[in-house]
Formats: structure tokens, sequence, C-alpha cells
């Protein structure tokens, strides 16, 4: 009886066969997968031809451009070279186009588009699944059942309750005042917000601001989040002029671009409130921060509620004065926020109206 035994060398040389093979298969779909984003890119560059773009790297794209919180910055010179759109390549193969012309805007927030899952995830953990999040059918019903709880004759009983938390906040500014020294408004107005919200959504009883003294180290604390201002959808671009594209592409609604946009906005840099008044010809591209369309925010009307409240008993009271010397240096993240806190001086109104009986 005869007994084959395999040489240690002929055993070495299947394994390097195998591995030779292995190494031949992954190296062959490494290949199919560049083809495919090679292909993909060159399908998004013949679609988004009509939205010219500054040269991006063919790999890295245009994120190192918005680097180091200059990110505002660059939507501003963006708007003056492209003022309607512009592409803004994440990396090789993954494009969002911004928009801050007032007309394709309004094509997209006419349309019911899901929002893109992946630029908003990161928020789920945070506030659960509610209405920014969801979609489709479930979103509409929540919507419906909930939009009766902010009619205006429901919000007008709250009133009193933004008053008293309004008060709260003056008061302590007017403690302050004999510390001769900016007065940072940031944190008292968002203790007062959240003073306002805790009393008219789940009755609380107590004060936000007396219970919780605001702490000067939270001053332009870095939330981190999307671009502020902006709004994100997943869409295909159909507007007036230009082709659909045919597939999906994310559209980033860009509120700030379209604040600064000289083609909107003549003279941008001058007060001039008459702009917006109704019936002049930027009337209708004002859009305020609750964005526009069927998906618009639910809570806009309590909102500017509580903003008339706070702006007519605070200028009932105090003079209010920028502080030169520290000039808000504003910041992209949830909200368009102050890097460096907004810093205010006070000046106590000679002889001040009574504001207790004025709302």
């Amino acid at each position: 009886m005869s007994v084959s035994v395999l040489s240690p060398s002929r055993r070495l040389g299947g394994v390097s066969g195998i591995l030779q093979v292995t190494s031949l298969l992954i190296l062959l779909l490494l290949l199919i997968k560049a083809a495919q984003l090679y292909l993909h890119r060159q399908w998004l560059l013949k679609a988004l031809q009509q939205f010219p773009c500054p040269p991006s790297h063919w790999l890295f794209g245009h994120i190192q451009e918005f680097q180091h919180d200059q990110e505002l910055q660059r939507i501003q010179e963006r708007v003056k070279t492209f003022p309607s759109a512009c592409p803004y390549w994440i990396w090789g193969g993954k494009v969002r186009v911004q928009l801050y012309d007032p007309d394709y805007m309004k094509v997209i927030l006419g349309r019911s588009d899901p929002k893109s899952h992946g630029s908003y995830k990161f928020l789920a953990p945070r506030i659960g699944y509610g209405l920014l999040l969801l979609n489709g059918q479930t979103w509409f019903q929540h919507r419906r059942m909930l939009t009766p709880a902010f009619h205006n004759d429901i919000l007008k009983p709250y009133v009193g309750l933004m008053a008293d938390s309004v008060r709260v906040m003056l008061d302590k500014w007017e403690e302050l005042l004999g510390q001769d020294s900016p007065l940072e408004v940031f944190q008292h107005v968002s203790l007062m917000t959240l003073d306002t919200i805790m009393k008219s959504a789940f009755s609380h009883q107590g004060s936000i601001q007396v219970d919780r003294p605001s702490d000067p180290t939270e001053e332009g604390s870095t939330t981190e989040g999307g671009g502020a201002g902006e709004d994100q959808e997943e869409e295909a671009l159909g507007f007036s002029g230009h082709p659909p594209l045919g597939q999906s592409i994310m559209v980033l609604l860009s509120i700030y671009g379209l604040h600064h946009n000289p083609k909107v906005w003549p003279n941008l840099e001058v007060f001039d409130p008459s702009r917006f008044a109704p019936g002049s010809a930027q009337h209708s591209h004002a859009f305020l921060p609750f964005s526009g369309g069927s998906r618009n925010c639910i809570g806009k009307q309590f909102a500017m509620n509580q903003l008339k409240v706070a702006r007519a008993l605070t200028l009932l009271r105090f003079e209010l004065l920028p502080d030169p010397t520290r000039i808000p240096i504003p910041m992209a993240r949830l909200v368009l926020k102050s890097k460096n806190g907004i810093h205010l001086r006070l000046r106590r109104l000679p002889n001040p109206c009574e504001d207790k009986d004025q709302l």
C-alpha cells in the first residue's frame, strides 16, 4: 500500500495560488468600483454643466474651502459670483447644489420631496422622530393633528406667560446695570425662551431663569450641526430653463445665501426697512427663518408672538447700544449664532412707562 504525502512546497504553492486569485478578484472589484465612480462623476458633471462652480479637486471636491468656520464667508463669495445656484462637491462622486435664488427656492418649497436622511439622522437621538424628521403619510398625520394647537386663538392666552418670562429677564438686567460693563444677552434670552416654553407647553410653575442663572462660560458655545438657515431635500432638479436630471441629487436651500444675494437685495449692507414693506419688490423674497411650503415651521406664530412681546417690553425699559469692542462673529451651526456671544450696553430709560399693563 502506498501513501501519497504532499510536500511542504506543494502546500505552500496551493496557498499562494489561492492568495493570487483572491488578490486578482479584489483588484477587479476595485477597478469596477472605480469605473462606476468615474462614470457617475462624469454624469454629474454633464448634468450640472449649466450650474457653474469654482474648480474642485477630483477626490476632495470643495471640502478644503470650508474649514475653520469660514462657511458663511465662502457662501457670500459664491453668491456674488454665481447668483442663482452653485454645486458644492463634497468628494469625488458626491455633490449637493446650493440654491439662493428666490424663484428656484419657491419651486423646491412647493414640492413635498423627503428630507435627506443622511443630513438629519444625527438629530434623531436627541429629538426623536417628530415633525422635523418624519416624511410621507406619517408626517402628514402628525402635522394635521398638531396644527389646531397653534391656531391664533389658542396662542393668545400665552401672551401673558411670555410677558412674565420677559419681565424676569429684564429685572435681572436691572440688577446687572451697576457693573458698568457690556452684558452678554444670548444666554439670558435663551433662558427666557426656555422659560416660556416650559410654562406654555408643560405648565411649569417655577422659573427656569431663577432656578438656573445664566453661565457666562457658555457664551458662544459651538453646537455642531448643519449649516445655519439651510434646508436639505432629496430632489430631482427641474427648474425653468434647466432640464431635469432624471435622478436624485441633494439640494440645499441656503437662506443665508438668499439674504446676502446682491441680485435680490441691492445695497444689502444699507439699513433700509422699507424693502421689507408689503408690496415692495423684495418683500416676497424675505424668507423668515421658518422655511416655507407645506413643511414650514409649525411654531412660527408662537415664535413671532414671543419676539413681539420681548421686543416691546425691552424697548419700554432699556435703550440697547452695541459694544464696538465685541462685534458678533456669525458662525453656521444648527442656527446662525455668534461665535463670541452678543454683547450690548444697556441704558435705563428715564421715567420709563410702566410695562405691567402694556400687554
